[in-house]
């Protein structure tokens, strides 16, 4: 079931990449919350996206809002991902993938014929109140970062 505007984000509990839980609540009445999904660490396209928002990640904090990366890689993968690229931003390990399902980003995708499941690449801005203000599904890795910065700007303004 895919998330609408003006829902009460889910809330989760994640390790990061150095196994520390990152708690979703603790940020609910302080900052704004980007949380965006993406398949593989290490894939091109992912790696393009990751690096965009982390590159943008000062920006981020300036508009008082934390990011958020979460895929299925495990928190080893995540360390080694984020130490090859300079990431800055926390990447949150959903290997049983109970978080993509809350988010709605757990997909059937058809793959030569055959009904595959997969992250949908989506990205997700929660006001400081836990509302969802932008559910993007589907999303375009190219430019997006900056387009999520855009939206998160609007809501400051």
């Amino acid at each position: 079931m895919l998330l609408k505007v003006g829902e009460k984000a889910p809330s989760f509990s994640l390790p990061d990449a150095d196994m520390e839980t990152i708690d979703l609540a603790k940020y609910q009445g302080q900052k704004h919350i980007v949380i965006f999904f993406y398949p593989k660490d290490g894939t091109p396209c992912c790696t393009k996206e990751v690096t965009d928002f982390s590159d943008h990640e000062d920006e981020f904090l300036r508009q008082d809002c934390v990011l958020f990366g979460v895929s299925r890689d495990d928190c080893m993968r995540h360390a080694e991902f984020r130490d090859k690229e300079g990431i800055g931003i926390e990447l949150l390990s959903d290997e049983e993938g109970a978080v993509c399902k809350q988010y709605g980003v757990w997909q059937a995708k058809e793959v030569d014929g055959h009904k595959k499941f997969g992250v949908c690449r989506s990205t997700f801005i929660i006001d400081r109140r836990g509302i969802i203000r932008h559910a993007l599904y589907n999303v375009n890795y190219k430019g997006h970062a900056l387009e999520v910065l855009r939206l998160v700007k609007e809501l400051n303004s």
